[in-house]
């Protein structure tokens, strides 16, 4: 037996009982799990240098030292900040809020960073 499921269109731009508010109740949406991650760096590497990992191995990344970390939801940009310690535990102190569509814009400053092709030797 199939059960049929009706949805609501969300229309983001509507009002809310008929006020001439065009802010959108996103209560019902507050007790939804959503996945945070700080992501300091990135860096790209061969299979072969991958494989080549041993205890000890240090991965240079491609952001430098101080530089803000991104706060990832759901694996998409939508903060900046600093990296801090609060009782034994890192935290991230929200710099600034992207606007839009962050994916694209921290795609392209990484695009614009120089990456380091030396082979390892």
């Amino acid at each position: 037996m199939t059960e049929t499921i009706e949805y609501e269109q969300f229309d983001q731009g509507a009002p809310i009982n008929g006020a001439g508010d065009s802010q959108v109740d996103l209560s019902r949406l507050a007790e939804i799990p959503m996945e945070l991650s700080v992501e300091i760096g990135r860096t790209h590497m061969t299979v072969g240098e991958t494989l080549d990992l041993r205890v000890g191995s240090v991965v240079t990344l491609e952001r430098l030292a101080g530089e803000t970390a991104d706060l990832l939801v759901n694996g998409s940009a939508i903060a900046r900040g600093e990296v801090v310690v609060i009782d034994e535990q890192y935290g991230l102190r929200i710099t600034e809020i992207l606007d839009g569509q962050p994916d694209a814009a921290t795609s392209s400053e990484r695009e614009a960073e120089p990456r380091d092709e030396r082979q390892p030797g």
